[in-house]
């Protein structure tokens, strides 16, 4: 069986008329009579023809596709992110191409360059951990197609003409700092990401900002930088157990973190949150579900993509306007669960 790809050569072949009449046809132009678009439409679906939509967004310069990039698709705050997206920008006659670097900039590189040669109208990023060069992204800039930025940011791309959505990572961070402060928590470890990413700066600049601001001082080997992923949290718990003192709390700036400590301290009969506390930040479903439910602070993914892809259609409006740079921050929500309520003495 062949596979060689129908084409409006084809058609017209099959039906003796010429490829620009079968064009005209498929576009419904008003030229073309009735009977023969009939002609031409029943040919095609019989020949199993399928439009060249990259040619066809070309000739008309839109594809209504717009490109997502999220760094991992397993994470519940990236799915609510992308319904958000497709929430809003459906309505408006775009479908959407979901892409995951895995926190690879060369999977991000690759994603990025697929997604312009598809001919998008626009591509909305969340960059990967790894990234510290974005050529790629100052690449999509220069070719006019809008860039909304989401989740995380760095300077570099703070200093192009795009525009960004991200939570208020200093407040998510002071405000689960100073709760367990009035839990009664002076010894405050802090599980924190790599520091050239925005987030992770952010939530470490809450946390000692918090404890100054109570007279607590910023210990610099209670800080302890990693992925943040689950075998890290184990890895980390592990390590704090090797400690002559255990720490009376955690604020990890990842649930993933928090839980993979949370399930190392169980096995070896810490009491949580009586022996030690901990906060965690996202609000990934299973924070709700473990036991104890972890405190986590709510990033708000479905409304962060519901206004990327609003900035989005704001900017396809206004296409021959000049680049505008923006942020849009919304407020975090600190969610207080059982482990971070510490038995008053």
């Amino acid at each position: 069986m062949s596979n060689k790809k129908t084409t409006i050569h084809d058609i017209a072949n099959e039906l003796d008329i010429t490829a620009s009449t079968v064009s005209r046809a498929l576009q419904d132009n008003p030229r073309i009579s009735d009977s023969t678009k009939k002609l031409v439409l029943e040919t095609a679906e019989k020949l199993n023809y399928q439009p060249n939509s990259i040619a066809a967004a070309l000739r008309k310069g839109k594809s209504n596709i717009i490109g997502v990039i999220i760094p991992m698709a397993d994470r519940d705050f990236f799915a609510s992110v992308i319904r958000g997206v497709e929430e809003i920008v459906n309505k408006s006659g775009y479908r959407v191409i979901i892409s995951q670097s895995n926190d690879s900039p060369e999977k991000e590189k690759s994603n990025i360059k697929a997604l312009l040669e598809s001919q998008v109208d626009g591509i909305l990023a969340s960059y990967a951990k790894a990234t510290t060069e974005f050529e790629h992204y100052e690449e999509v800039v220069k070719r006019g197609v809008p860039l909304i930025l989401f989740d995380r940011l760095h300077e570099t791309l703070e200093s192009l003409p795009v525009r960004a959505v991200v939570i208020d990572d200093y407040l998510g961070a002071y405000k689960a700092t100073e709760h367990l402060i009035e839990q009664g928590c002076k010894r405050i470890v802090h599980f924190s990401g790599q520091q050239h990413i925005s987030i992770y700066k952010e939530r470490r600049r809450g946390y000692e900002e918090a404890l100054k601001r109570n007279d607590l001082p910023v210990d610099e080997s209670l800080i302890i930088e990693s992925n943040l992923k689950l075998e890290a949290g184990r890895e980390l718990g592990k390590k704090l157990l090797s400690w002559d003192k255990l720490p009376d709390a955690i604020f990890s700036a990842s649930d993933y973190g928090a839980v993979g400590a949370m399930e190392i301290f169980k096995k070896h009969g810490i009491k949580i949150p009586d022996d030690i506390a901990l906060v965690g930040f996202s609000n990934e479903s299973f924070t709700s579900f473990v036991e104890p439910s972890l405190t986590t602070v709510d990033q708000h993914g479905e409304k962060m993509g519901q206004i990327a892809a609003e900035l989005f259609l704001e900017q396809m409006d206004k296409k021959d306007a000049t680049l505008t740079q923006s942020k849009t921050v919304l407020n975090p929500e600190l969610i207080i669960r059982e482990s971070s309520k510490k038995k008053t003495q």
